[in-house]
Formats: C-alpha cells, structure tokens, sequence
C-alpha cells in the first residue's frame, strides 16, 4: 500500500501522455465524431463526402458517387481537383499523406483555395483514415494516378505512381475498424437521407449512391441517383409534399450579402405549425442561429408593413381587435433557408447552432428585399397569406384566454397541478421522473409499484388529441394535454417570450417517460404525445427528457424452476431453443403473452418497466429535423395514400399485436 502510495506522490513529467498523430482521435474517437454506434458510423461517409462537396462549392466538382461495396467498406469518388500530390514544404511528404495523417491539416485554413466549406476543423478525412483498419486514397491528377494505402491511420508506403489516366479527382476507399465501432454495417436508408439533402442544397450536383450488397426484397444491388436542378425549391416541395399548399408557389430567392451566398425558399401550407430547416455550409443547424433570427425578423417586419399599408387588411385587422406578433406570421410556412459562411462560428463541437453575429443583418436584408418584391408582384398570394395571418393571430389569443383560465383555476385550486397526478417526494428535478401511462387500471398498479421518492404517475384516460390537425387553443382545451403540460412545469408566452415558445426553466423532471401498452393501440397513444412535444415543446427532445418505456412481451418459465421477461420474439426463441427444443410444450415451458400493462400486478410492473437497475428505456431524438417532420405530417396529417405505403413499407419491423 505504501508503495502505490508513493507511485502516487511521484507524480512527473513521465507520467504525461503525449498522443502522436492520430492515436488520439483512435483513443478517444467520440470526440471527434460523436460517437463509436451507427450514428458515428454514417457519419464516416459524411466527412469523406463533405470533402467533395467542398470541390463542388467551390465550382470544380460535379459528380460524386458513393458506393457501398459488398464487403462493407465505402468508396467515394468525385471529379473534383484531386488531393494535391506534391511534398508540404514543411514537413518533406506528399500533400496527399499530410492530409490524410494529420490531425487539423486541409485546404479550408487557406482562404485562397476555398471560398467556404462544412469542413473547417481540418478532422475530417484523418478522423475517417484514423477509425478505419484499412483505407485507400487515389488521386487522378496531372494525367496520373496517385496512390496511398493505411492501417488504422498509418501510411503503409509512400505516394507511388499506379500509371496514367485522363481523368481527374479523387477516389477514398475506407473500411471501418470493428474494435473501434459497435457496428460495421451501413444502412441505406441513413446514407440516402443525407445524399438527398446534399443534392437538394447544393443544385445541380449529381450524387450516384449505389449499394452493391443484395437488397433483402430484390435480392439485387440498388442505386439511386440525387440530382435537384432547382435545388431549394424542390427541397423545399419535396417536405412539404404531405400538406395541402394554401398556393401553389414558392417563395424563393437566391443572393449574397455581404459576402455571404443566401438561399431560401418558402411555401405557406394550411396547417398550424412552423417548419423551418436551416443550413450552414450544407450543415443542419437543428438549434438555428443568428441565420434564422435574420430570417424571421425578416418575415415579420415586411409582412406586417405590408399588412399595415393595405388598407382591406388592416380593416380586418382592426375589426377582429387583435394584435399580430411574429408567430402569427409564421404558421403554417415551411421554409429551407441555406447560408454560405467563410469562417462559421458554431456553438458547440455538434455544429448545431450559429454564432456568427454579421449574419442576422445580411439575411434581415436580403430575405427583406426578396420577399418585398415577391409581395408587390402576387397581391393575391399576398391577400391569402394575411388572412392566414389574421387567423392565426385569432386563435393565438383564443389559446392565451383558454391557457390563461386553466392556469388561474390552478391557482384558486391551489398546487397547481392535476388532481391525477402522483407526484413524488423528491423535490429535485434532477432526480426525479414521471411515466406518462395509458389507462387508469396501469396507473394504478404504477402507483403502487414505484419508487414514490423519485418517480410521479399520471395516467391518461382516453386518446391524447392529435395535435397535427387542430388549431393551438383547442390543445389548450383539451384535459387530457393539459394535465400533461402542467405536470411537468412546462409555461408558454413567458414574458419576453413567444407565445408559442415552451419554456421548460421550471421543469419538474428530468425523465418523462411514455408508458403505454406494447400493442397497436399503445403505440397509436405513443406517436400522438411525440407529436405533441415535437409540435409544442421541441425544447424537451432535444435536451433529453423525452423517453419511451418498453414492458416486456413474454414471461417465459420453464418446470416453475427458471423464469425470464423477454421483450422481443427473439428473446423468447432464444429461450425456447435453451429449455426446450426450440418449440412451446406447454408442459416444461409456458409462455405469458402480457397484451397490456394492466395484466402486470405492481411488482412485475417495477421489476420489468420501472426499476432504473432493470429496464429499458428508449430516448427520443431529433437526428434530422427534416425528417422528422415529413413522417409527423405524413403520420398524423390527412393524406391517407403515404401513411399506407409507410406502415406497408415498415410493417415487417413493428412487432406487435393488433
């Protein structure tokens, strides 16, 4: 003991590691790119990407094409430059190797070779070489090919000469390290989504994704090709494709101010809420920024003068005794605004919010500008889109009135909070959770089963409004989401605020939790409250809050001796095949289908659901807001015809019972 001790004491230089090249980034790869799942996974492909799409922003490169090869490596190609071969004066190797093997070395530091680029840490392509265990570079360049190979990051040779070609670019060949990544397989879907994006924002490119793995339906490799000539606009239709369009333009305007390239473009839909998707340098900046503030100043600011200047509209205006804010412009729009920045200033590694303070002002303007000639060029659009707005205004005061009387019955009531609500003793938030459960013989078994110190119960009777089709003051007449919002000590139009803006400053716990029965209905009742908090409470996602419980499926016992809660047919299989023969006897081995929560008596309820030691819980998360947004509308709007193929499309992974 007195030796460790001393160990301990000696404290020295020794004792600091200093990490060479890329061993860091293997060491603590999270760092750099989130995480070591399938998330951090994908994102390999987007940094190699990004590189190309660099060359396109910067008008040399137009095809790219992706390919996920049988073996589960990844190829991209582009038609770009090509990675400069000569020796880096500095440090006496190729270009190409420098690139690839240090950390914060790239093109985009110097302002002459790139106007703007995604890209600016200089991580990106020595991240993606560094996790991988293998990766190949060849660059066609000068009318030669030039290669290079590495082993988890290591250059295994230096650049030879492979022979002579007349085309030009670059081609990166990576195979992800399994001891480094939980998963090794690319899934289409995700690698798409992003192609589809990059296409959309960056018009006219053409991105060729092919996969070269059998598809499981046809049996064939597949291949897609992204190509958006109109680039915001049909980014911008092709999100809003579920809604009815209050008309049928868009709004669009492409310029630069002050130096920065601006495209937006909008449509105005008859639903109720704001779509907004913002882009820095190709980037989703889901938290917004000093773009999106620009934009929205923007918006108000011109529609109101407008309003004002028109004389039948401010008539309404005054008749209807309201006044507008700037939400009120804002409903019902979906719009796609994409910036350019040379140096970006992002809140945060995740690049999710802009900083940069020059950029409000530029797009103020210039969506200012556009949208005033837009205006004064479709008076009849202009006529429709305030009527929306007079509406909007309408039911926004409706909402504070109906809101306004729930909270003053809540203070005459005393506490505040609904009478169905078991709250717990703890009174710190960070502690403390609360299962949002279906049905009130659940809620009941809840109740007696938690743990009352740290985890409250509120049960909800009946279906959860669906929020997508309704104006904002019905949800605030509905029982059913306002015990939900007033449980969890979420406040709107909080002075200074929006009154549309959740505000969760006040929020009475750190785990909300979604408790429903593992069948069609429960997971019916699941989407309706996502919905809500996506719609109304965003804020609580984003941050973590949002959870979903998972009851198990099954009880399997076999001979009363051993007994197992399987949450998936897998599970139970595996059970059958280690007890049984791989079938149900019903002699040794029985099996109990739990159809709902209330089957559970407290102590299986705690012990499966509940117990922090034992269950699972699944988080909710906003990867892509633009997708998230498309399968809400799709999922809870009117357009019948999508909702069918998608539940058609997707039925084989829903395990549950009608």
């Amino acid at each position: 003991m007195a030796e460790n001790q001393n160990q301990a004491d000696n404290y020295s230089a020794s004792n600091i590691q200093v990490l060479e090249g890329l061993e860091a980034v293997r060491k603590r790869p999270a760092m750099y790119i989130g995480d070591i799942s399938e998330k951090g996974l994908h994102h390999l492909i987007n940094e190699t990407v990004d590189n190309s799409i660099d060359e396109a922003m910067a008008g040399f490169c137009h095809n790219i094409e992706v390919t996920i090869n049988e073996d589960n490596s990844v190829t991209v190609e582009d038609d770009g430059r090509g990675i400069p071969v000569d020796e880096h004066k500095k440090l006496h190797k190729s270009a190409l190797e420098v690139v690839m093997t240090v950390l914060h070395a790239g093109g985009k530091f110097d302002k002459g070779s790139y106007k703007v680029s995604g890209g600016l840490h200089g991580v990106g392509v020595s991240c993606v070489n560094a996790l991988s265990s293998h990766m190949k570079s060849q660059v066609f360049r000068d009318g030669k090919i030039y290669q290079q190979e590495y082993e988890k990051g290591k250059a295994l040779y230096p650049v030879k000469v492979l022979g002579e070609t007349t085309k030009q670019g670059t081609r990166q060949q990576f195979w992800p390290d399994p001891n480094i990544f939980t998963t090794t397989v690319f899934q289409w879907d995700i690698v798409a989504r992003r192609m589809r994006e990059l296409a959309y924002l960056n018009a006219g490119i053409k991105i060729t994704l092919t996969d070269l793995r059998q598809n499981p339906e046809t049996g064939k490799p597949r291949q897609e090709v992204f190509h958006a000539k109109d680039g915001l606009k049909e980014f911008v239709r092709y999100i809003d494709r579920h809604r009815q369009h209050l008309f049928n333009d868009v709004i669009y305007l492409k310029t630069e101010k002050q130096g920065l390239p601006i495209e937006v473009a909008i449509m105005y839909n008859t639903d109720y809420s704001e779509n907004l998707h913002s882009y820095v340098n190709n980037i989703n900046t889901i938290e917004g920024g000093t773009h999106v503030t620009g934009f929205r100043q923007a918006l108000t600011r011109v529609l109101k003068n407008y309003a004002d200047n028109d004389a039948q509209i401010s008539k309404q205006i005054e008749k209807a005794k309201i006044e507008i804010a700037g939400e009120d412009f804002r409903e019902g729009l979906t719009a796609v605004i994409s910036i350019k920045v040379a140096e970006p200033q992002f809140e945060g590694q995740t690049k999710t919010k802009l900083g940069n303070s020059e950029v409000t002002g530029a797009v103020n303007q210039a969506v200012g500008q556009a949208l005033t000639d837009y205006l004064e060029e479709h008076p009849a659009e202009a006529k429709m889109i305030c009527e929306k707005v007079i509406l909007a205004a309408t039911a926004r005061v409706a909402a504070r009135k109906a809101r306004e009387s729930v909270q003053r019955k809540s203070v005459m009531s005393g506490g505040g909070l609904p009478g169905k609500l078991a709250d717990c003793s703890n009174k710190d938030p960070k502690e403390c959770e609360i299962f949002l459960v279906e049905g009130d013989s659940a809620g009941g078994s809840a109740k007696q089963g938690r743990d009352r110190y740290t985890q409250a119960i509120l049960p909800l009777r009946g279906k959860i409004l669906n929020v997508e089709k309704v104006q904002w003051h019905r949800v605030f007449e509905a029982e059913s989401v306002m015990n939900i919002i007033q449980s969890i000590g979420v406040r709107f139009g909080v002075e200074g605020e929006d009154d549309r803006e959740a505000n969760i400053d006040k929020l009475r716990y750190d785990k909300i939790i979604i408790m429903t029965d593992a069948d069609v209905d429960g997971s019916h009742i699941d989407t309706l409250i996502m919905t809500l908090f996506f719609r109304f409470m965003p804020k609580i996602i984003e941050e973590g809050h949002l959870y979903i419980a998972t009851p198990p499926l099954y009880k399997c016992t076999f001979k009363n001796k051993v007994s197992q809660y399987c949450y998936n047919e897998q599970q139970r299989q595996a059970f059958l095949d280690k007890y049984g023969d791989g079938t149900e006897d019903g002699k040794s081995i029985h099996t109990q289908r739990y159809k709902g929560l209330g089957e559970m008596n407290p102590e299986q309820l705690w012990e499966t659901t509940m117990d922090p030691k034992s269950r699972l819980l699944k988080q909710v998360t906003i990867e892509n807001a633009a997708q998230a947004d498309e399968i809400f509308s799709m999922l809870m709007g009117d357009d019948v015809e999508p909702r069918r193929e998608f539940i058609e499309e997707n039925a084989a992974f829903a395990n549950i019972d009608a």
